[in-house]
């Protein structure tokens, strides 16, 4: 869990989630994005892509029965916005319209990069996360659009079946507008994933995680700090929990296997998600796709960024309810039948190979540090990523088709979801060590023998969990494209406030 938790002055009273009654809403599952017709493909002008068109716009949402509708921005009708169902191989047009209106609902922090005053108050950028594509269609923060303008991005989905999801990315605001709900689900398929027999169809169900802060009139509430010079607040930690964009859901399950496809799209708060009575489940994915096996689990963490590709099996819970909770908290509900149905799908032992990269194709081994800048109370005021701001020119510059090993040293109180675009990884292992002499001499002293990643993180990722007085080494091929990308922390508000930096991939000569 995330060790930095501040109290935050609010601007409204807060609401009180345990005066509602639990469980009279039914889980909402976003609608599948629907194509709006074919165009050309941007590298083959013969070849016509699917195209799809979403526009960003306000909506109002009622998050529970008993609470009015609740403002929101969104892509689409509703929050989460549609999901995308792609196959591998297979490449996609998408517009990117931007439908706000001209003022931000929230409150804006004009002392933060990139949020300026002389800056239009509505910004938005589309990050496709986890997606392997060129530059120009990655959502770089600096390409913001204004109200009024769209963007057409390239997809080519040359990547192997994985769970992505698209989110707003614009520069010194991310935080709000994601906050606003501006997010949505991606999924790429690919053949050895449906020959494996997993649970589809009505069995295979997204769960959207993420926390708001809410008033008692059911309005989202984004604290500031009591500073009016610098409103910035670290780390933001909701009253209410949503799934798919509603609060304490419940879902009809059949006694047989479900697939979850998670996805903590939270701001700041990392979960520690387990069934009641500590039933087990199993893992079977993670950010960029299958793991080699399944790993049982009686409880999974899962931080800001991450995926996580779940197996629950029901069939020997016939008539239980059973909640999800996130460490004491409720989060949902599953209403198990108590009618026997026939299982047709499968949890096999092997699900798809992961060659693990030997540290010897590395060819560079980069130290990167994740800073934090506190004032004279002890509150950070400003993290960045090894001491750089995201101003100054790119120092990360590998090669294309090269091998890195980053090596990332965390000196903070805070374990950082640390995600690069473009690529996927693996993660090497973890090992405490003593901060003060790495950063009074520069010296990697450990205290520790390395750790290496738990089983179910033994996948291909693109958001590592960057504990707190431990140094986390990934191993990284740089594959698909040259061009600028950035790399960050995945706790928004640690991102808006400089912990983001560039980096360049080279074309190799």
């Amino acid at each position: 869990m995330n060790a930095m938790a501040h109290a935050l002055p609010t601007m409204a009273p807060a609401l009180d989630v345990s005066t509602l009654t639990q469980f009279v809403d039914p889980l909402p599952i976003p609608e599948i994005a629907q194509r709006q017709g074919y165009r050309p493909s941007p590298t083959d002008r013969k070849l016509s892509v699917p195209f799809y068109r979403i526009q960003a716009q306000p909506i109002a949402s009622k998050v529970h029965r008993d609470l009015p509708p609740t403002r929101f921005w969104s892509f689409g009708s509703s929050t989460p916005g549609p999901t995308f169902e792609t196959r591998s191989g297979e490449s996609l047009l998408v517009e990117w319209v931007n439908a706000l209106p001209s003022e931000h609902f929230l409150p804006m922090d004009h002392t933060i990069h990139g949020a300026e005053a002389d800056k239009p108050a509505v910004r938005t950028v589309v990050h496709l996360h986890g997606a392997k594509t060129g530059p120009e269609s990655d959502g770089y923060p600096e390409d913001w659009m204004v109200p009024g303008k769209s963007s057409l991005y390239y997809y080519p989905n040359q990547q192997d079946a994985a769970m992505l999801w698209y989110h707003d990315h614009a520069l010194g605001i991310n935080r709000l507008n994601v906050y606003a709900g501006l997010l949505g689900a991606f999924f790429i398929r690919d053949g050895v994933e449906e020959a494996l027999n997993l649970p589809k169809g009505k069995c295979e169900l997204p769960l959207i995680l993420y926390d708001r802060l809410l008033t008692r009139d059911g309005q989202l509430l984004y604290p500031v700090s009591p500073d009016p010079q610098a409103p910035w607040v670290p780390e933001i930690f909701g009253n209410a929990i949503l799934v798919n964009g509603k609060l304490f859901p419940y879902l009809d399950v059949e006694p047989r296997r479900y697939r979850f496809r998670v996805l903590n799209a939270s701001n700041a708060r990392f979960y520690n998600l387990s069934l009641a009575s500590d039933v087990p489940f199993h893992q079977i994915g993670t950010d960029q796709g299958l793991l080699p096996t399944p790993v049982p689990l009686t409880s999974l963490e899962i931080a800001p960024g991450e995926r996580a590709d779940l197996v629950v099996d029901f069939s020997e819970h016939l008539g239980a309810q059973l909640v999800l909770k996130n460490d004491a908290f409720i989060v949902m509900q599953f209403r198990v039948s108590a009618k026997k149905v026939t299982e047709t799908s499968s949890l096999p032992p092997a699900l798809r190979p992961v060659l693990r990269i030997p540290e010897s194709r590395a060819v560079q081994t980069r130290l990167l540090t994740l800073d934090e800048y506190v004032n004279k109370a002890g509150n950070p005021v400003m993290l960045l990523l090894n001491a750089s701001h995201w101003k100054m020119p790119a120092t990360e510059k590998p090669v294309l088709g090269s091998t890195e090993i980053w090596t990332l040293i965390n000196p903070t109180n805070d374990s950082h979801p640390i995600h690069l675009h473009l690529v996927r990884f693996q993660i090497l292992d973890r090992q405490p060590y003593e901060p003060w002499l790495f950063q009074t001499k520069r010296e990697l002293h450990f205290l520790g023998p390395p750790e290496l990643p738990d089983p179910n993180e033994a996948g291909w990722k693109d958001t590592v969990r960057a504990h707190s007085k431990m140094v986390t080494r990934i191993i990284v091929p740089f594959e698909g494209f040259a061009g600028r990308y950035v790399w960050h922390c995945h706790i928004l508000e640690h991102e808006d406030n400089e912990m983001m930096r560039p980096y360049e991939v080279i074309a190799a000569v």
